[in-house]
């Protein structure tokens, strides 16, 4: 049998440059394994430098000692435990960053309304948070359509907030939150979604889906920055709703269609505004749907849309 030098808790400190008391430490909390002298003192194999060495090198990278001994007993590799920390510390970062954006927009604001701003990003300073308050308003709007249907509504219309936000985002985002607390508003997406005024909806969900399918065929004028003007899309648009009612595109229909889009208030069209600040989309859903609600304006009264 081999014969084994143990080195003592002072050898091992000397060897591996670390204090005397945290070998101690490292001991007590199974890290490092020791063995103990009939006077009772711990004394620890050749091996322990190394181990001791990579334990200290791991430390100083910031890795916890849970992690480190995942590492030290072989039930994690190297390479794994190092990713971790790096996807933590972006974390950390985006964190950081995100609430230096909150302070700055909040330290920013007009002379007399730190707190009324205060206030307002209140409901971001929890990102995830703000982001359901947002689904859960359109899941409600759109209860109607499968769930597929809906995910694809909310991927292209609903912002994820971005973790490096600039702080104009911040408050462009909090604005949005604000916007869909208020029942009102609401009230408001429904009546022009499916032009409630206008009695006689068969099928509901039909409706949603072929709206959806004008909004599209539309969207390359918004794309394009056409102003909204009577056409195949406007006409393709009217059509969809006479025939969710059993009715037929008349003058008569158009008018009670046009009474209906005077649900597209201020608070509409600012929260698209707000959405496409933040997606840097022009062609959501909502923007797409106020072109046509007011292409639909100027084919009935002359005037030109985008009030």
């Amino acid at each position: 049998m081999a014969h084994i030098t143990y080195l003592t808790i002072g050898e091992l400190a000397a060897r591996s440059g670390v204090a005397v008391r945290t070998v101690r430490y490292y001991c007590d909390a199974g890290l490092l394994d020791a063995a103990r002298t009939p006077t009772g003192h711990r004394v620890f194999e050749p091996g322990a430098v190394e181990r001791l060495l990579l334990l200290r090198r791991l430390r100083a990278f910031g890795i916890g000692l849970a992690a480190i001994e995942d590492v030290l007993d072989g039930t994690r590799s190297l390479a794994e435990v190092i990713a971790a920390e790096r996807v933590a510390v972006d974390d950390e970062l985006d964190a950081l960053n995100r609430r230096r954006a909150l302070l700055w927009a909040v330290e920013s604001a007009a002379p007399g309304c730190h707190d009324r701003r205060l206030n307002l990003l209140a409901a971001v300073t929890d990102p995830r948070a703000a982001h359901d308050v947002l689904v859960t308003f359109w899941r409600r709007r759109l209860a109607p359509l499968p769930t597929t249907a809906i995910d694809g509504f909310l991927d292209m219309n609903v912002p994820e907030p971005a973790p490096d936000a600039h702080p104009e985002h911040l408050i462009a985002y909090a604005e949005l939150i604000a916007a869909v607390s208020n029942p009102g508003l609401a009230t408001a997406m429904d009546d022009i979604i499916r032009h409630r005024g206008t009695p006689g909806i068969r099928d509901e969900r039909r409706l949603l889906f072929d709206v959806a399918d004008a909004c599209v065929a539309v969207a390359p004028l918004v794309v394009a920055g056409h102003p909204p003007r009577p056409g195949p899309e406007l006409d393709r648009y009217v059509e969809v709703h006479a025939i969710a009612r059993d009715r037929r595109d008349t003058p008569s229909f158009r008018r009670r269609l046009l009474a209906d889009a005077a649900g597209a208030d201020h608070r509409i069209r600012r929260y698209w505004q707000l959405t496409t600040t933040l997606t840097g989309e022009a062609a959501t859903s909502g923007t797409t749907q106020l072109w046509l609600s007011d292409a639909l304006t100027v084919s009935m009264t002359g005037e030109r849309g985008g009030r």
